[in-house]
Order: structure tokens, then sequence, then C-alpha cells
């Protein structure tokens, strides 16, 4: 879990969980400062095996564009 700490060091890690009943690792980080591919790579260099990535923000739906109304 030594490993899990250097993660948790890192400017714009807000905050890290591990559930060992499930082997889940979650990580809340500033979006201004990371992205998903600075996680991965770290949780990688640390010794993770990254197996699935779940959200926990429900997926967007597309924005509709307008459609103009009939001309008569």
């Amino acid at each position: 879990m030594r490993a899990l700490g250097y993660v948790r060091e890192v400017y714009g890690v807000r905050r890290t969980t591990f559930s060992s009943a499930d082997g889940i690792i979650r990580i809340e980080y500033d979006a201004t400062r990371l992205t998903k591919p600075n996680i991965s790579k770290l949780l990688r260099g640390a010794g993770f095996a990254l197996a699935e990535e779940i959200s926990l923000l429900p997926p967007q739906r597309p924005k509709e564009e307008a459609t103009p109304a009939p001309q008569k």
C-alpha cells in the first residue's frame, strides 16, 4: 500500500480509496491538473495492473441539434 501512498502525494490527486474486498482503487483528482492517461500512468508506475476504468459520472447524452421550423 506504500505505492498507493505515492499516488496520493501527486499534486492534483484529491483522494484515494482502496477496497481490498473488491480490489478496486478509487481516485478523485482535479481534472484541471491531471487527465485520465496521467492517472493510468501513475497507477501503472506504482505497480498496479489496470483491468478497467469505472466512471462515477453517468454517461452524457449528446446534445441534439435544433432543427429549423419548416418555412411556408
